[in-house]
């Protein structure tokens, strides 16, 4: 399953993913726009409904994972692909509670989606080409956040939300041909794993899957979490109206202009990003641009120019996209070492969606203590500390190497 017919599984499985990502893109621009339409009574009833879905992955991570444990890989796809259609079709209907359950389903169709495509890249790839494959799934599923995002909210507006909820719905059903024609009914198991227990030990801990859980779980919080959640109020302390090509625009438009930019550009850049960590090393492209991010979140700070201080913000944007691809492909590298990679990849998971969860909570607790200065300060000492601690462990694997060679 490697080579061509491994990438191609991948970018059918990625478009499947962007397929399944619309309903829910959708709603972060036309849910706080259109709640009524949704039958919702209160504002604060649209921000528990945008965050419950992430909240119920961290407990429903495990189980999913011993589900592809057991069961291979297609069959949990499919489950994803159902609760997608099934979600998304409901944003049609109207009621809090409904759509509570619908957002924790999906939360639920989301994880056996990422942790479904984490394992079927393991499985069809190597340490030569895993970085290309991640950034290639990583880049091209963020279509459905960039279509979602764009056109969801334009269709609720010219035909409504119940209209554009079933349009969409009827858009993941291509995903089920996708999902049967082209993927394996099994790909978490190995070829050499014949024995049941060769598949089911239990997770092998070591220094580097320590630092690899924890790394992951600090870039989820920075840049899911932290900066997402603060970035809109960042722009709006520093230049809350500012005018380009003689037109007044708010904070609110800037901040989004910063945030789509890169979804623009992900689906280029996250595949390239990961060749050149195949063929220049992962964890010396790690340090490099955990470097480059501390540099520019202390810059946050800095009297610049407004114009350039906006570029710094876009420079934060793009060394998400590196630290966020190549994070993903060392947790995968790590599995591909284990007996049951699966469970390495089913606590990855977990600990991301920890740090992406907390990272709000975090960071609005930071703001009123020291600022969004002190706290984005923070964060680069906390990623200067990072980049050291990989540092020291790339410098330990080289000493081994080399004691290796002279026995």
């Amino acid at each position: 399953m490697r080579g061509k017919n491994g990438k191609t599984q991948v970018i059918i499985l990625a478009l499947v993913t962007a397929m399944c990502l619309l309903g829910d893109s959708m709603l972060y621009v036309a849910l706080p726009l259109y709640w009524r339409e949704a039958g919702l009574d209160a504002l604060w009833e649209v921000g528990v409904l945008l965050s419950v879905n992430r909240l119920v992955r961290v407990p429903l991570g495990p189980f999913i994972g011993k589900w592809y444990e057991r069961t291979g890989g297609r069959s949990g796809l499919t489950i994803a692909v159902l609760l997608a259609f099934v979600t998304t079709a409901s944003y049609g209907l109207q009621g809090f509670w409904l759509w509570l359950l619908m957002r924790c389903l999906w939360g639920a169709a989301w994880t056996f989606l990422r942790l479904g495509a984490y394992s079927l890249i393991v499985s069809v790839s190597d340490e030569g080409n895993r970085g290309h494959f991640m950034g290639l799934y990583n880049g091209l599923y963020r279509l459905g956040s960039l279509g979602g995002m764009l056109a969801g909210p334009l269709l609720v507006a010219w035909l409504g939300l119940r209209t554009t909820s079933f349009l969409l719905a009827g858009v993941s059903l291509v995903a089920f041909v996708l999902v049967y024609v082209f993927i394996p009914s099994s790909f978490t198991r190995r070829s050499g794993d014949a024995s049941p227990a060769a598949v089911r030990p239990s997770l092998r801990w070591t220094g580097s899957v320590a630092l690899t859980m924890a790394s992951g779980m600090f870039v989820a919080m920075c840049y899911q979490g932290m900066l997402a959640s603060t970035l809109s109020r960042l722009i709006d302390l520093r230049q809350p109206f500012t005018v380009i090509g003689g037109i007044g625009v708010g904070s609110a438009v800037v901040a989004g202009v910063v945030q789509g930019a890169r979804w623009v550009w992900e689906p280029w850049a996250a595949p390239w990003f990961g060749r050149w960590s195949d063929r220049c090393g992962r964890r010396r492209m790690l340090v490099g641009a955990v470097l480059a991010a501390a540099v520019l979140f202390g810059l946050t700070a800095a009297p610049l120019p407004f114009a350039l201080w906006l570029g710094v913000l876009m420079g934060i944007q793009l060394t998400g996209t590196v630290l966020t691809t190549v994070m993903d492909t060392l947790a995968a590298d790590e599995a591909s070492r284990q007996a049951n990679g699966a469970s390495l990849l089913t606590c990855y998971s977990v600990v991301t969606d920890l740090g992406a969860a907390a990272g709000p909570l975090l960071a609005f607790w930071a703001d009123g203590w020291f600022g969004l200065n002190g706290l984005y300060a923070g964060t680069a000492g906390f990623l200067l500390a990072m980049a050291a601690a990989w540092s020291g462990r790339s410098g330990q694997s080289h000493a081994a190497r080399e004691d290796k060679v002279l026995d």
